[in-house]
This record gives C-alpha cells, structure tokens and sequence, in this order.
C-alpha cells in the first residue's frame, strides 16, 4: 500500500512547524515540511527529529517558495513522480507587515496579496490535481478576514455569490489593490488592512473550492480555512496569547477529518466550531 503524504507550507517555524510535529505524532504517513530558506527548514527538520521521536522516519523537507511559480512546479513535479498524490495539505506559509512598517500601504496590499492569496492559489493549482480520495486540506486564515470587515455590501455579495470563481475573487483582490495604490480603498468600502483583505479572500476562495470538489462527492476530499488563534509567534511580533501548539490543534484537527465527514466542509473554522462567516 502506498504511503500516505502531508505536505506543511511555510513550516519552518511558528504555528506551521507546530503543525509539522503534531502530524509526525499522529498521522500515519510521510510529512513534508517545505519552506522557502533550505537552511531554515533544514535546521527546523533537525531540531524535530531530536525533539519528537515520531519525526525521525516520517519527516522529509522540500524547499517551496510559495510566491515563485517555478518552485511550486518543480515541487508538484516531486510530488508527483515520488509519490503519486498527496492526501493532506496544510497552506500554512504567510506573510504581515507590522503596524509600523514604513512601505506605502498599497505596496503592502500587493506584496501581502501575492503570497497570502495568489500563491497560496498558485499551490492549490498545481497540488490538488494530485490530491487522493479522502484528502483534506486546511487554508489558514484569521479572524482578521472576516466578510463583516467590507463595508460595502456589493462587494460582500460578490464574494459569496452561488455562482462565484476564484477568478471572481482575484479580480475584487486585484480592485483592493488598485483602490490601495489610490488611498481610496476604504472610500470603496474596503477594510483598511491588507493582511485582513488577503485572508478574507482566503475564506471566498476556500468556499469556492468545497464547491468544485463537491462536484465528485465519492472522492470525499474536504477544504476548509481556520483561524488558528492570536498565537505568541513572529506574524504577531511575539504579542500573541496562545503558544504555537494550541495554535496547531485546529488546522490539524481539519487535516485529519474522518472519512465522509459532513461538516465541517468548506468552512471557516476557529477553536474546532464553524463560525457564521457570511453576512
């Protein structure tokens, strides 16, 4: 019997290397800790495989630069011609800027949008044709992006719509961005955070996806987003008050959903409940 994947973005450090250990002690199967700086996620395979015995024989790294399309290629590639499929992916890896950053805010809408959503979506394009039946997938996100925090009530129907795409998503993103550039994002009913608008379009996008895969309900491959919690890591400048791991509990309680599972599927999800995210 072949054997069972997970693949970590951006699992380095913080909550995604607190994912990675969780899942080498519970998940029957290899796990891929993949990060963008080889020496950085070679010394974090390093520290878990002296910190967590169940690491040793399961834990392998791939470097994965989730905002460069050919690294995304080159690892679907090794996926593929290793493997065969996948059956859990966690797009964990992000970026913020802090409050104080001095980069004009419509920079940081770019910049943030081009990871957190377009390369997350990039991962998701190249990754989910290879996803096995049964597979799960879990896109972090936050509290911050929930639809509440656009103003404007077209925009919030946009991104709800029976009839949504992903392509409908990137191109209200890609409007935040323009606004941004303009400072007029929030004349349009735009929420003044590029970090919260990324992962709003995060959420729309993950809903979009349950939909599609729903198409197939004998492949019973389930996505949903989560807000891990305001946890003590670098994003939050250490500020946080939950430690890494309680900020793992929920993204791995989704990448190991049972079997047929009905909900939660296509979700957004925090402290393992669904929350209300539309509006």
């Amino acid at each position: 019997m072949t054997q069972k994947v997970a693949v970590i973005t951006g699992g380095n450090k913080g909550i995604g290397y607190a994912i990675v250990d969780k899942l080498c002690s519970i998940f029957d199967g290899i796990v891929y800790l993949t990060a963008r700086d080889e020496e950085l996620g070679i010394q974090a395979i390093n520290q878990l495989q002296e910190s967590n015995p169940n690491a040793k024989n399961k834990i392998r790294f791939h470097q994965l630069d989730i905002s460069n399309v050919e690294s995304i290629h080159q690892f679907a590639d090794f996926i593929k011609q290793t493997h065969n499929g996948l059956d859990i992916l966690v797009n964990n890896a992000g970026i913020a800027f802090k409050s104080n950053d001095t980069i004009p805010f419509g920079d940081q809408a770019e910049i943030t949008a081009q990871t957190n959503f377009f390369g997350t979506i990039n991962v998701c394009n190249a990754l989910f044709p290879l996803l096995q039946d049964h597979a799960r997938v879990v896109n972090i996100c936050s509290r911050a992006g929930m639809l509440e925090a656009i103003k404007n009530p077209a925009i919030r129907q946009k991104f709800i719509a029976p009839n949504a795409t992903i392509e409908t998503v990137s191109d209200i993103l890609s409007d935040f961005i323009k606004k941004a550039k303009q400072n007029s994002h929030e004349d349009h009913g735009y929420p003044n955070t590029a970090y919260g608008m990324s992962k709003i379009a995060l959420v729309a996008a993950t809903m979009i996806q349950q939909r599609t895969f729903d198409e197939k309900p004998e492949r019973d491959i389930v996505v949903n987003a989560c807000c891990p919690g305001y946890i003590n890591t670098d994003m939050t400048s250490n500020k946080g008050t939950g430690t890494p791991e309680q900020g793992a509990d929920t993204p791995v309680y989704l990448a190991t959903l049972e079997a047929n599972i009905q909900s939660p599927r296509g979700e957004f999800v925090a402290e393992r409940k669904v929350l209300k995210w539309k509006c």
